[in-house]
């Protein structure tokens, strides 16, 4: 089989979001679930494909165009876990599509929840860019290509008072965090005269007395990421949007946008991490920010009532542990070495275990009109199926062994064991406890309460399929981990010669 460029995959996404556009508008069906279908469809295909993608690693190819766009293994791990999102938010979403139906203006059935079935294939090809993008001016580009689908749909539900008011926070402080970003990217570039990485890093060794620029410069850069992988403390959004916004929604901002804004964030500090003067300072600022998201997001979980809200403060808990690993370099070819091994299966655990507990959810609140954990009560009862899978993915998250939650936190603390991140290492321990309590929570409603409802709950076969793939890949991969580590160390070449018969 003849391997692909890795931009054909881009092109395909974008091609079906914009044929799913226009067949949206000219069609007369009544029921939009079709083009969620075709969605699915053609983005498992795109999945299937990445495995038979080839391409340049070389920095600097001598393509001009190349300059802009990366695809090493990191870009094609990246892009899968972009496409692995979007496919199972598209399911979630004709799950969804009762709640969805409710909070839109009245008209036919189905009126206005086509452009909530392809505005996310749109964000996938965003995402996917975002993972190549090696120039600050490509990283805008996809970057906002991402966060305006996600203006549109976190507001999505126009008659519920709580979507509008994520929309308009979300709105300002992605607005706020976008200039943060684009005024680092102005002083890096005063500075070195360069926006690609790779120039800038050839560049950085032969400046002196500049140090305090490109520290500032930086340390913008790190504030508008800050806002996109919801860190402490530009966490502030987090909560009431991760609450308002439609379930799966919630699902695509808490796995896509953190895993593209962490790809981003790993390329914005290779070239920087081991220049001399600036390097430790950097490391410094990772580490004081990863120590507070630890700190905040999980102690701020513990008191949460709202199964939505609790899994929006443990997501800055998750931040920290992925900064915990980035904190723990001292050079670039180590960021995309260990470091970045921990956050590439930290994020793709952290893939299955988030939208395990998504799907759960939202099958449940269809049923009981709620996401409180109260509504949980007796799950085990009404739905042995269900609270299984819930059990599942609140025991990965929480870190039990034999789970991927398990893994990933191993080989985060490992890095900063390994780069003597003791005072971290410590903080981490603790919060991880902290989890412990607020996901078991979950379990013990579950599990031990009486049900608030006695009604069995049905589970639809797509949805069972799912949930039971999910909970079956925390398991597998928690067990052996093998395969996703190898995906990270294979470059686009080692790919291009499996390929070959």
């Amino acid at each position: 089989m003849r391997p692909l460029s890795p931009l054909t995959l881009e092109i395909i996404v974008l091609i079906t979001g914009l044929y799913l556009l226009l067949a949206e508008s000219f069609s007369k069906a009544e029921k939009k679930e079709w083009i969620a279908q075709t969605g699915i469809f053609v983005l498992f295909w795109v999945f299937c494909f990445s495995f038979f993608t080839t391409g340049n690693p070389d920095p600097l190819p001598a393509e001009p165009f190349w300059h802009f766009y990366s695809a090493d293994a990191f870009a094609l791990f990246f892009k899968r876990i972009a496409l692995l999102t979007t496919i199972i938010v598209l399911a979630m979403s004709i799950e969804y599509r009762g709640v969805l139906a409710r909070f839109l203006p009245k008209g036919p059935e189905g009126a206005g929840l086509g452009e909530f079935y392809f505005l996310p294939v749109f964000t996938c090809a965003g995402l996917m860019f975002m993972a190549s993008a090696v120039d600050f001016l490509f990283i805008f580009v996809a970057l906002e290509m991402v966060t305006i689908s996600f203006y549109v749909l976190v507001a999505y539900m126009r008659q519920n008072a709580s979507s509008l008011e994520a929309g308009v926070k979300y709105l300002i402080l992605g607005a706020l965090s976008t200039g943060f970003l684009v005024y680092g990217i102005t002083w890096i570039f005063g500075v070195t005269g360069e926006t690609n990485l790779a120039l800038i890093a050839q560049k950085l060794p032969a400046l002196s007395g500049v140090e305090k620029p490109l520290l500032f410069g930086i340390m913008l850069v790190v504030v508008g990421l800050g806002f996109k992988i919801a860190a402490a403390p530009f966490q502030i959004w987090v909560p009431d949007v991760y609450q308002g916004a439609p379930t799966p929604v919630t699902a695509y901002l808490s796995v896509g946008s953190k895993a593209a804004g962490f790809i981003v964030l790993m390329r914005v500090l290779q070239p920087f991490v081991q220049a001399p003067g600036i390097g430790p300072k950097i490391v410094l600022l990772l580490a004081i920010v990863a120590g507070a998201s630890l700190i905040y997001g999980n102690l701020a979980a513990m008191p949460q009532d709202n199964l939505k809200r609790m899994l929006a403060y443990s997501s800055i808990g998750h931040a920290g542990y992925l900064l915990v690993a980035l904190a723990s370099v001292h050079s670039s070819a180590a960021l995309f070495g260990t470091a970045g091994e921990a956050v590439g299966f930290y994020l793709m655990g952290y893939l299955f275990m988030t939208l395990l507990s998504f799907v759960v959810m939202i099958v449940v609140a269809n049923h009981s009109r709620g996401d409180d954990i109260v509504h949980f009560n007796g799950l085990s009862r009404r739905s042995p199926f269900l609270a299984f899978g819930m059990l599942i993915a609140m025991l990965s998250l929480a870190g039990l062994p034999f789970t991927a939650g398990f893994i990933g936190k191993f080989l985060v603390f490992a890095a900063a064991v390994q780069d003597r991140h003791f005072v971290l290492i410590a903080i981490g321990a603790i919060t991880v406890g902290a989890g412990f309590y607020y996901y078991l929570r979950v379990v013990a409603a579950m599990y031990w309460q009486e049900p608030t409802d006695d009604t069995k709950i049905h589970v639809r076969p797509l949805t069972r399929i799912i949930i039971g793939a999910l909970a079956l890949a925390i398991v597998v991969f928690g067990v052996y981990p093998a395969p996703i580590l190898n995906a990270l160390k294979e470059g686009p070449r080692s790919t291009l010669q499996a390929a070959r018969p």
